[in-house]
């Protein structure tokens, strides 16, 4: 199922989660500042992870801010949180007040290319604690994203556009899947910036 003309803010999944694409919060200059000032002021570091207790370092390259120093373990690694720059609390008070939901910490992603993705993967860390709510801004190239039920495999997929924002909550993280295929077709870079409540 093709999510990309679903109205914005409705729940796109047919059960188990709740997942709701509001589309463009910003209009093209804005979202082209916001990704030009994060790609020069973020402090990025090669992803790592460690897979069957191989140490990999992806060519993908992310960071992780917070209200405080919270430590953040997925993948076998841990991140410590750094304290927000402006533009990034910026960011994060414009998708509280559309979400209604407040945030302690955002997880950025910096994909290069369409040769860089994300693999499959829940974001269920007990850190996250349980129905959390996640907010993904995406900045920079459009991006498909799909979901794939754990069990049924049902599939679906949405365009993240430019400056848009998709929120996943409720049992969205128990039951199903997520991820960013590779394109080869997408030559320039996207920021993409989940933002997380840490349960403390």
């Amino acid at each position: 199922m093709d999510l990309f003309n679903s109205t914005p803010g409705a729940n796109l999944l047919p059960y188990d989660g709740e997942v709701q694409y509001f589309g463009k919060i910003m209009d093209i200059e804005k979202a082209q500042y916001y990704l030009n000032n994060l790609l020069q002021t973020i402090q990025w570091k090669n992803d790592e992870a460690i897979i069957f207790g191989k140490h990999i370092i992806t060519k993908r390259k992310a960071a992780w801010y917070g209200n405080d120093s919270y430590a953040y373990t997925y993948s076998n690694t841990t991140k410590r949180a750094l304290p927000w720059t402006q533009e990034l609390a910026e960011l994060k008070s414009l998708v509280e007040h559309l979400t209604h939901t407040s945030f302690n910490s955002c997880l950025l992603n910096l994909y290069h290319s369409g040769e860089e993705g994300m693999a499959w993967h829940s974001d269920d860390e007990k850190s996250l604690g349980k129905n959390t709510t996640i907010a993904s801004l995406s900045l920079g190239a459009e991006r498909k994203f799909l979901l794939k039920h754990k069990e049924t495999k049902e599939p679906m997929s949405v365009v993240l556009e430019r400056g848009s924002l998709l929120v996943m909550k409720g049992a969205t993280q128990t039951h199903w899947l997520h991820c960013l295929p590779k394109s080869k077709k997408v030559q320039s870079p996207r920021v993409n910036l989940t933002f997380r409540t840490i349960v403390i």
